[in-house]
């Protein structure tokens, strides 16, 4: 097994050593940030595009489907109820209405979770607790190697 620069765990490592991995360990969490807020965008985008989508059918349904559904619609209330032509044109009107007021609703919806979302302002706050962390962490201290003596006791009483 290995460290990310490539040498050995449990060795000893040089200053230099230590600080290129902790670097290299720094950029890739950086990257990963960055990968993180693009896809939370790419998420955010998709929602707003169905949103607006949403909207579109709303005013698509009620454009083209007013002379038509108007028609059968208020021939068929006629047909049922007896009633007055211009009543059942009102009717089949108002049906559209409602038609279009839902397809709106979902598309608000949509907007406003859109707009909830707060993927990069997630990922702006935990890159800054991240440089924060970093900005204040103390290296740990090191303890004194041991003197001659000391050192042959130590490997005596591995052995």
């Amino acid at each position: 097994m290995s460290a990310p620069d490539g040498s050995p765990v449990g060795a000893e490592r040089s200053i230099g050593q230590l600080f290129a991995s902790a670097t290299t360990e720094l950029s890739a969490l950086v990257h990963d940030e960055i990968a993180l807020a693009k896809a939370q965008l790419k998420r955010d985008v998709k929602r707003g595009a169905t949103s607006g989508g949403a909207f579109s059918a709303a005013g698509a349904v009620l454009l083209f489907s007013l002379p038509m559904l108007n028609f059968a619609l208020a021939y068929g209330i006629r047909t049922w109820s007896g009633w007055n032509l211009a009543v059942c044109f009102l009717l089949s009107f108002a049906a559209n209405v409602v038609v279009a007021l839902l397809l709106a609703l979902i598309g608000l919806v949509f907007a406003k979770k859109a707009k909830k979302a707060k993927g990069p302002q997630k990922v702006a706050a935990s890159m800054k607790e991240s440089a924060g962390v970093l900005q204040h962490a103390k290296p740990h201290p090191r303890q004194a190697q041991p003197t001659g003596t000391e050192a042959e006791a130590v490997a005596r009483s591995s052995s």
